[in-house]
C-alpha cells in the first residue's frame, strides 16, 4: 500500500494520463486507429536525447564545464550570474530539467564555499532564478523541452524557423534575468571572492565516450531537422548504449514517455467525440497563448500542449503559449518540481521562503512575457 502511494505522489501526471486514456476508452473502444494516436517519431527522439544527456551527465561533462567558469570569477554578482546563465544557456540543448538536476545540486555546494551567511541569503533568489533560466531558456530551441519537441514536429516548421520564433522571447528573458543579476550585484556590492573547489572533475581517459555521445547528439539533431528517419537513430542510440554502458539507460526517464502515451491515446480519443472536439475546439481557437498559459498553471505545461494541439491548427501559437506557461506556478513546468525538491531535502527550513519568492518572481516574469506577447500578437 505504502508503495502504492509512493508511486502515485512521485508519478502523478503519469497515473492522471493513463486513467484518462483508460476512462475515454469506455467511450471509445480500441480499435486500429489507436496506433495512428502515438507519435512514434517524437518519443523515439526524447528517447535517444534524454539517453545521451545522461550519458554527459554521468561523465561529468556539464560539471566540468561550470568548475571552468567559476573558476574565473572575481566578484559574487559575476558568481550569481554563472550559475544563473549556466542554467539559461545549456537548457537550450540539455533540457530544463537535465540543466536543473545538473545545476542546483552544484549551487548548492559551491555556495556554501562561500561561507554560512552567504550561503543562507543567496540560496533561495539563485536556485528560484535557475529555474527561472532553465525554463525561459529552454524554449528557444525544438529539443530544449519535452512540448517544444512535440510541438515542433506537429507544426512542420524548419529548426530556424523554430528559433525565430521563440527568439524575443528568449532576448527579452535574457534581459530580466541580466537584470535580476545586476540587482543582485550591486546588493552584494561587487564583493571580491575566490571560488576554491575541492576535488575537480577530470575528463581525461573519457574521450572515446565524449566522441560516441556526441557523434549520437549529432544524429538526433539530423533526425530533429528531418534530415535523418527517427528509426534509424533510435537503432543507433539503444545499440552503442547497449554496448558502452547499459546503467545510463536505466536513468531514461521512462515514465515522462509513458506520460506521452497515455495523452496520446486519450486526445486521440476524445478528437473522435464531436461534442467534446467542438466543445474544445471553441474554447481553444483564438485564444491558444491565453488558454495554454492557462491550463499550464493547473495540470504543467507539457501535458497542456498534448491535450491542445488536438483542438487547434495554430501550433506556433501553442509553442509560443505553452513556453510562457512554464511561469507561474510550481506544477507549471514539471521542471520546477527538480528545483524544489532539493531545496526542501537540503534546506528544508526554507521551504516556505522559496515558494513565496519562487511564485512572486514567476509572476513578475510572467506579465513581462505576456506583455511582449501581446505586443508582437497585436
Amino acid at each position: 500500500m505504502k508503495r502504492c502511494l509512493h508511486f502515485l505522489k512521485s508519478e502523478t501526471v503519469l497515473c492522471a494520463a493513463f486513467t484518462l486514456a483508460v476512462v475515454s476508452a469506455f467511450l471509445v473502444p480500441p480499435d486500429r486507429e489507436y496506433l495512428d494516436y502515438i507519435d512514434f517519431r517524437t518519443l523515439a527522439i526524447l528517447f535517444g536525447l534524454m539517453s545521451i544527456m545522461a550519458g554527459f551527465q554521468k561523465l561529468g561533462v556539464f560539471r566540468f564545464i561550470a568548475e571552468e567558469l567559476l573558476g574565473r570569477v572575481k566578484t559574487d554578482g559575476q558568481l550569481v550570474f554563472i550559475l544563473v546563465m549556466l542554467c539559461f544557456f545549456f537548457s537550450m540543448v540539455i533540457t530544463n530539467d537535465v540543466a536543473l538536476i545538473t545545476f542546483v545540486p552544484f549551487t548548492f555546494t559551491v555556495l556554501k564555499l562561500l561561507g554560512e551567511e552567504k550561503a543562507h541569503r543567496l540560496t533561495v533568489p539563485v536556485v528560484v532564478m535557475q529555474t527561472i533560466a532553465a525554463n525561459l531558456g529552454s524554449m528557444l530551441t525544438p529539443i530544449g523541452n519535452p512540448q517544444n519537441l512535440y510541438l515542433y514536429g506537429r507544426a512542420g516548421i524548419s529548426p530556424g524557423q523554430f528559433v525565430k520564433l521563440m527568439l524575443p522571447y528568449t532576448l527579452c528573458a535574457f534581459l530580466l534575468l541580466s537584470a535580476w543579476c545586476l540587482i543582485q550585484e550591486l546588493r552584494e556590492k561587487g564583493e571580491r571572492l575566490d571560488v576554491v573547489f575541492g576535488e575537480r572533475t577530470v575528463l581525461r581517459g573519457k574521450g572515446r565516450a565524449l566522441t560516441v555521445y556526441a557523434v549520437l547528439f549529432l544524429l538526433c539533431l539530423l533526425t530533429v531537422a528531418h534530415i535523418l528517419p527517427y528509426g534509424v537513430t533510435l537503432g543507433v542510440v539503444a545499440a552503442a548504449f547497449l554496448i558502452m554502458d547499459r546503467q545510463v539507460l536505466a536513468r531514461v526517464d521512462y515514465s515522462l514517455l509513458l506520460t506521452f502515451v497515455g495523452f496520446f491515446v486519450f486526445i486521440g480519443n476524445m478528437g473522435r467525440i464531436p461534442a467534446f472536439r467542438e466543445f474544445l475546439q471553441g474554447i481553444v481557437t483564438g485564444n491558444e497563448v491565453a488558454v495554454s498559459v492557462l491550463a499550464s498553471q493547473v495540470i504543467s505545461n507539457v501535458p497542456a500542449a498534448l491535450l491542445l494541439s488536438g483542438f487547434t491548427t495554430d501550433y506556433p501559437a501553442l509553442i509560443v503559449g505553452t513556453n510562457l506557461g512554464g511561469l507561474g506556478t510550481l506544477i507549471a513546468s514539471m521542471a520546477s518540481l527538480i528545483s524544489y525538491k532539493y531545496v526542501a531535502r537540503s534546506e528544508s527550513g526554507k521551504k516556505g521562503k522559496y515558494l513565496v519568492y519562487f511564485t512572486a518572481a514567476n509572476l513578475i516574469f510572467l506579465a513581462g512575457m505576456l506583455l511582449l506577447a501581446e505586443k508582437i500578437g497585436g
